[in-house]
């Protein structure tokens, strides 16, 4: 789905079942009510392999603003600090400030975030006035380019790794700069090798259309082809045994996926099973 500006991802999610009139209905990868862009949803049971798209990469095109800094790190919080310095750096600061942020690094999380602290949202904890302080996650930034420069936008892309916040990493790039910043716009462009220009729109949601197979969804993981006994065996949860394999793979009956497969020494053991998905 490209979802629009305004709307949660729960409610893209709630629309979704009205329409094609199933409970069955998930996403991965949450975005802001104010950031559009695309959301992979789950409809039926391929709800049970959200777990293996969950932790792709994710590429988006963003606006910050520099010289002010804000409670929400977005345009949609309360302004808590501005700069206004008598001469902005050039593009060739602000670039390499940029390049210093790509890699692996540890993050603090937005305090307006869905973090859990002690078993509460940081946003409810923010929300409520009580102190908020989100532990650091490693993330990884593994781009971070700068597609225009002037004062105080900064109009750039970015690929990260899941769990990254793209509305710290443009506070980051403002704590660097002396300048402080935030986020005024956010478009998700890949998930992966998914692109939102392949997604539809809420207006192009209807009932009975086509909807992308299970195998298919999971196109990024190697394939290992099943003999008619190998796949009844997969379809009760059995092990596949074949060489020393390693990592995970679609198990698949000609174009079916049966189940998705976990390497072992023995062979492939189906961690989820979609027999009749």
């Amino acid at each position: 789905m490209d979802k629009p500006a305004g709307l949660t991802s729960h409610d893209v999610v709630a629309r979704v079942r009205r329409v094609l009139k199933t409970r069955a209905v998930g996403h991965t990868g949450t975005l802001d009510p104010f950031a559009t862009g695309l959301l992979l949803v789950l409809v039926g049971p391929v709800t049970r392999l959200a777990r293996f798209l969950e932790g792709q990469d994710k590429g988006y095109h963003a606006v910050a603003r520099l010289g002010m800094a804000t409670d929400t790190e977005d345009a949609t919080g309360t302004v808590v600090a501005t700069v206004e310095p008598e001469q902005w750096p050039g593009r060739a600061v602000v670039e390499a400030a940029m390049a210093g942020l790509v890699g692996e690094q540890m993050q603090v999380p937005p305090a307006y975030s869905a973090k859990r602290i002690d078993g509460t949202r940081s946003y409810q904890m923010a929300r409520e006035g009580r102190p908020v302080s989100p532990a650091a996650v490693s993330v990884t930034v593994r781009e971070f380019r700068c597609l225009d420069w002037t004062p105080p936008l900064l109009e750039f892309r970015t690929v990260v790794s899941a769990g990254t916040y793209v509305r710290s990493l443009a506070r980051d790039l403002g704590a660097e700069l002396g300048l402080g910043g935030h986020l005024t716009a956010l478009r998700r462009e890949t998930i992966g090798s998914w692109r939102v220009d392949d997604a539809v729109t809420l207006d192009q949601l209807v009932p009975g259309m086509p909807l992308i197979g299970p195998a298919e969804l999971l196109r990024e993981l190697p394939e290992v082809s099943l003999t008619a006994d190998e796949a009844r065996d997969v379809s009760h949860g059995r092990l596949v045994r074949r060489a020393q394999t390693a990592g995970r793979a679609r198990l698949l009956d000609g174009n079916r996926l049966v189940a998705v497969g976990e390497s072992t020494p023995q062979g492939w053991h189906p961690m989820v099973v979609l027999e009749g998905a």
